[in-house]
């Protein structure tokens, strides 16, 4: 036999396997070598092999605004298995999920704007886990590893992808909005470059990055600097995440406002030198909004809107002063009327979000540092498995109590 190379004479010696396959002919440096067997690369390396036990469910909805409770996919079996995982892919326990007010929209009204739930459809987007399969293609995680999910894919082509703002992403794939499945599930896979390490953090701080993400490009974008008097308008989990993002950056005065009492009895408690203004019913937009300026000691420059209720926006604009800045976080009705005029005599910038970019990382550090402390928002928890009851709790908000109901995954 001619002389063949280490390297190929050991490949000779590997035994036969079903995950092996034929190879084109190797050449050596002085002969032609039969065909030989070569292993493909294993869906998940032995390392990786989960101790999945429980079967996978999720929380489904669809458009005649059922919800329920089913089996999912990856199914257990394809996570032990790992041949569901596709290059670049880790499988998450998914441990923890919010509920976002867009879960409750794709449930209870079947769409926010052009997104529509036609089919039965995954819910939920605020996720962490732990990695505990990956495709031997990932390298920079590992079995174990704690993660908050991002949970976008890109196309990495488009101009908004190629300038650093992918959250404009012109083939966006965004879990839990239509028709992309959610992260409600006790099992997904998902590409390894969207999960964060969190090290520690807890699975419940790991998913409230998410929110915490929303909040925080709205701060990049609006650009609140150190003694900005700034308006917060609404006191759900997206204004109290941004009045602590807010108060950290040392934004003062800070009004925050609501229709619930107890929402602004919330953020008098997380934010002691928060001013607030509770919203009555028959009062004008040009009330409320002078109201909130007085509050404010007649300085308001920027309002952060995140109800995305029209009167609210309005009231807004109404609040800050010439050359001021109104910018809506808060997602809302399709068509809204808004007071062109005063926005035009006044020069105010009114200016929109959509989603995040680049946040995360920021995110975490904020967290870990102990800078931002989110615990006192979260009000609920239920298991998976009482993923309805924990919806309707999030849902009757007004009556419960509820700001950020978590569903927890054991």
């Amino acid at each position: 036999m001619s002389r063949v190379s280490p390297a190929v004479r050991s490949l000779l010696r590997q035994p036969y396997s079903s995950q092996w396959r034929k190879t084109p002919v190797l050449r050596s440096s002085q002969a032609w070598i039969k065909p030989a067997y070569q292993p493909i690369r294993c869906l998940a390396t032995p390392a990786a092999m989960p101790s999945a036990s429980k079967e996978n469910i999720g929380v489904y909805c669809n458009p005649a605004h059922d919800l329920w409770v089913k089996e999912s996919g990856p199914s257990v079996n394809e996570v032990k298995s790992g041949e569901a995982l596709k290059e670049g892919e880790v499988t998450i326990a998914i441990k923890s999920t919010g509920i976002c007010g867009s879960d409750i929209h794709f449930w209870r009204h079947g769409r926010i704007g052009p997104m529509v739930v036609e089919h039965d459809h995954i819910l939920g987007h605020e996720s962490a886990g732990e990695i505990i399969a990956v495709h031997p293609s990932v390298k920079n995680l590992s079995v174990g590893d704690r993660v908050a999910v991002e949970p976008s894919s890109i196309c990495n082509k488009c101009e908004p992808c190629l300038t650093g703002r992918y959250n404009g992403c012109l083939e966006m794939r965004f879990m839990s909005t239509p028709p992309v499945d959610g992260l409600l599930r006790r099992y997904v896979n998902h590409s390894a470059i969207w999960c964060h390490k969190i090290g520690e953090m807890s699975y419940e701080d790991g998913a409230m990055l998410e929110p915490l993400s929303v909040s925080l490009a709205g701060m990049h974008r609006a650009q609140i600097a150190l003694g900005d008097p700034v308006l917060i308008c609404g006191a759900g989990p997206i204004g109290l995440m941004t009045l602590l993002c807010c108060a950290a950056a040392g934004a003062e005065p800070i009004v925050i406002t609501d229709i619930d009492q107890n929402r602004l009895d919330v953020a008098k408690e997380i934010c002691p030198r928060v001013k607030t203004y509770k919203v009555e019913p028959g009062v004008s937009m040009e009330e409320a909004g002078a109201a909130m300026s007085k509050l404010a000691g007649g300085s308001l420059t920027t309002a952060l809107e995140c109800s995305g209720v029209e009167s609210s926006i309005a009231a807004a604009i109404y609040s800050v002063k010439f050359g001021g800045k109104v910018f809506v976080i808060g997602v809302g009705k399709p068509d809204m009327q808004i007071p062109f005029m005063r926005l035009s005599t006044q020069e105010i910038d009114l200016q929109f979000q959509y989603r995040y970019a680049n946040t995360w990382p920021r995110a975490i550090r904020l967290v870990q540092s102990g800078i931002l402390d989110m615990k006192r928002l979260v009000t609920h928890r239920f298991d998976l498995e009482d993923a309805v009851s924990a919806f309707e709790t999030s849902a009757a908000s007004a009556k419960t109590g509820a700001i950020k109901v978590l569903i927890q995954s054991p």
